[in-house]
């Protein structure tokens, strides 16, 4: 069974920066297009940034410019970096194939509050 570890997540003030991690196993890494979602108090689990296997990159319009999601095919991972953050972006942060496809990891959770 696939496995997503997703890390990195804390409280933040609005305005400022954070780095999250996910290491994926149990499947072949580079073969897949990957991405990150956020599931948001009150809100539907939604896609924020995927990546495909050759590095392409796509966002959703409210992370446009402050997210940069990026991979390591010879480590298995995925990272998004977030930056200016806003409280909208308040949520469990997790990583998935693009679709998604597979099984949900823990998440990790990111609070933006002063």
């Amino acid at each position: 069974q696939v496995q997503f570890v997703e890390s990195g997540g804390s409280l933040v003030q609005p305005g400022g920066s954070l780095r999250l991690s996910c290491a994926v196993s149990q499947i072949i890494f580079s073969r897949y297009t990957m991405g990150w979602y956020r599931w948001a108090p009150g809100k539907l689990r939604e896609w924020v940034a995927w990546i495909t296997l050759d590095g392409r990159t796509s966002y959703v319009d409210s992370v446009k410019g402050r997210f940069t999601i990026s991979r390591d095919n010879s480590k298995a991972t995925l990272d998004l970096n977030i930056n200016n953050v806003n409280p909208e972006d308040t949520g469990a942060y997790y990583c998935n194939t693009y679709g998604p496809t597979q099984a949900w990891g823990q998440g990790t959770q990111v609070t933006v509050s002063s």
